[in-house]
């Protein structure tokens, strides 16, 4: 690619995985961010780093589909190579998920495919786990279950909490996400009826060592 990689993301808060990707001083061109939510911390983040934001609400239409449509439309306007969801929190309807094949990825606070969907640290601590993670996956139409890319993992500690879990986590993912997307954005990671890696096709997750 003789130009930058062009990359959308789409968050529901605060933007902290948002604002890693822009501190990480990547070769890409952030072209859009979105949100469901117009209070949304990384819309704030995003227009502080003079990127275009878009806020589309789900209120304001019948039924899943249409906000999906809507909202990923917007996306599409802005051109981007990669969407990258940055703690984006609905479901995606699968019809408008078919259409990002290999150009979406996702950023999940568990080793997948264990602990899909919310309180990933919670679930855990409850199964009694010596270990935790991050994931980053292709979006499929599957809740968190698209072809793992890479993951980043921490040992659990005696005493360990839901928020001292997920506080150590974040630092990780604050690395492993930006790592991703430069290895895209090189040209090393990318998509041919499923992820590659240095043009072979990938059969399991990455470390984060191996990206950076």
């Amino acid at each position: 690619m003789d130009r930058p990689l062009r990359v959308a993301a789409l968050a529901s808060g605060r933007g902290s995985n948002l604002a890693a990707l822009i501190a990480a001083r990547l070769p890409v061109e952030f072209v859009l961010v979105g949100s469901d939510k117009a209070k949304a911390g990384a819309l704030t983040v995003a227009a502080e780093a003079g990127i275009p934001t878009v806020h589309v609400s789900p209120r304001d239409f019948a039924d899943r589909v249409s906000f999906d449509r809507a909202l990923f439309g917007k996306v599409a306007e802005a051109k981007p190579d990669l969407l990258v969801l940055a703690g984006y929190m609905r479901i995606i309807d699968a019809s408008v998920v078919a259409d990002w094949e290999g150009r979406a990825i996702n950023i999940h606070p568990s080793l997948l495919p264990k602990y899909r969907g919310l309180h990933t640290h919670r679930q855990c601590l409850d199964a009694g786990d010596t270990e935790h993670g991050a994931s980053v996956h292709f979006v499929t139409a599957e809740l968190d279950g698209g072809p793992v890319i890479a993951q980043a993992r921490i040992p659990v500690m005696p005493g360990d909490t839901e928020d001292a879990l997920a506080e150590r986590l974040l630092v990780e993912e604050h690395r492993l996400l930006p790592a991703v997307v430069k290895a895209i954005a090189s040209g090393r990671l990318g998509w041919s009826n499923g992820p590659t890696f240095d043009n072979q096709s990938l059969s399991s997750p990455l470390s984060l060592r191996t990206l950076l």
